[in-house]
């Protein structure tokens, strides 16, 4: 197969070359045949030792350079500082980046780091990553997890592991960020809107941009999805979502609700999601604004409209994303969110309960909708049964679920998270296993990112 190096070679001041480091006892723990094949591998090569040195690295990559707003400050220079873009694969006319993460120092790494990643979390991006797909999310993908034979410190001693993830591209918001400082944003824009928007002009670009955005993180907040970490340098270009680091889903419907242990101030709680999405789109405007217009003025007029409107923006979609799922009116769909605060349901089994309730099966959703007047508007509305079944899955990746699978599969048991990765794959057929809720309401659980 031939792997393209495109990004790199148009590029050149936004990536610097790396190479994975040698690993003591690489091993392939999960292969994603499907769409190893979709990509034209042959996953029998994958899992030879010269596949193996590909996936981790050993033939050489680059690493991928951007600044971000991490928490709300500005970090001038970041980058892949644990991770490296191994290059690009052509399929059906497009590029795909292969990328691949905890391969060891990088020219990006910061001091103390050693560029390594713990199995048990490459193993949770795999699997969240695949359960999103299946969702219908845009999202990365996962091709591999390799373990690599190395302990490491993270608390306590743990497998070390990588995975490789294929993504439309890894340009993100912060990209941006470095291309203003070092007058390349130009040269980057015309890249990204080749690869994403063909044919737009840069104000076109910025806009669906945001529609992208809005879209992914829309279907988030139907889900539960909590992504933890909402920096511009994990917000994509492409409206892909990012780096699952101390990523959950929600069960008890609630705003406020925080499970990432490095989000101390809940500046990335689930309710926030929106809002944050339009602070790091108001950075992405502040890098673009010298080529939105010639003159000033009227670059700074455009991109002040453009995230005046962002609210109203993300609340239609919302309103429209709900409207659809539960097939109701749009005036029904904008008492769901006040409804879902006000009883305060499991996320997944209301919509579930929802989907019995438009099918004549009443009994659960009355008690979950007890509080207020939603699901007698939402009957009296006359949902066909058949597409809220459609579209309300009934499997998520449960934390308690996801954390026991893990906590197995460190200690070499794989059953448990082959078995909950065909469920969180397949969201639709019934599985009681993993549909039922945490009984202690998640208390005091969190989630790390691994690094």
């Amino acid at each position: 197969m031939q792997l393209h190096h495109d990004f790199a070679q148009k590029l050149p001041h936004l990536v610097r070359p790396t190479e994975g480091e040698e690993q003591p006892n690489p091993e392939m723990v999960i292969l994603n045949e499907e769409l190893a094949s979709q990509l034209g591998f042959d996953p029998d090569w994958l899992r030879s030792s010269e596949g193996i040195d590909f996936l981790t690295g050993r033939a050489g990559g680059h690493a991928m350079a951007y600044s971000g707003f991490q928490f709300g400050a500005f970090n001038p220079q970041m980058g892949d500082g644990r991770a490296m873009l191994l290059g690009e694969v052509e399929k059906d006319g497009r590029l795909w980046d292969l990328h691949a993460k905890g391969t060891g120092l990088t020219p990006f790494s910061r001091l103390g780091s050693d560029g390594r990643g713990t199995l048990s979390s490459m193993l949770r991006e795999y699997l969240i990553s695949e359960a999103m797909h299946a969702l219908g999310v845009p999202t990365t993908r996962a091709l591999a997890v390799i373990s690599t034979g190395r302990p490491i410190q993270r608390g306590h001693v743990q497998p070390a592991g990588i995975v490789v993830r294929v993504a439309a591209s890894h340009i993100r918001v912060g990209t941006f960020h470095l291309a203003a400082q070092t007058d390349y944003t130009r040269q980057l824009a015309d890249y990204a809107i080749a690869r994403h928007y063909p044919g737009a002009d840069y104000q076109e670009f910025f806009t669906q941009v945001m529609d992208a955005q809005i879209r992914t993180v829309s279907h988030w907040m139907r889900l539960g999805f909590i992504h933890g970490v909402m920096n511009t340098d994990n917000t994509t270009i492409s409206g892909e979502t990012i780096d699952y680091g101390p990523c959950a889903f929600m069960e008890a419907y609630s705003p406020a609700t925080v499970f990432s242990s490095i989000d101390r101030q809940g500046r990335y709680a689930f309710g926030n999601q929106p809002s944050i999405l339009g602070w790091n789109l108001a950075r992405l405007a502040e890098s673009l604004l010298p080529l939105f217009d010639m003159d000033m003025n009227k670059a700074m007029s455009f991109a002040q409209e453009s995230i005046n409107g962002f609210t109203d923006r993300f609340a239609d979609q919302r309103r429209a994303d709900v409207a659809k799922a539960l097939d109701t009116s749009l005036e029904v769909a904008s008492s769901y969110a006040a409804a879902m605060q006000l009883n305060g349901p499991d996320i997944t089994l209301a919509h579930r309960a929802l989907a019995d309730a438009a099918a004549g099966h009443h009994t659960h959703a009355r008690e979950l909708f007890a509080k207020g007047d939603f699901l007698d508007d939402y009957l009296a509305s006359s949902p066909d049964p058949s597409r809220v079944d459609s579209a309300m899955p009934r499997v998520i990746p449960r934390n308690l679920a996801v954390e026991s699978a893990l906590d197995a599969a460190e200690r070499g048991e794989m059953g448990p998270y082959q078995e909950l990765l065909h469920a969180v794959t397949h969201p639709w057929e019934p599985n009681p296993t993993f549909e039922s809720p945490d009984p202690n309401g998640l208390e005091g659980y969190l989630t790390y990112c691994g690094t």
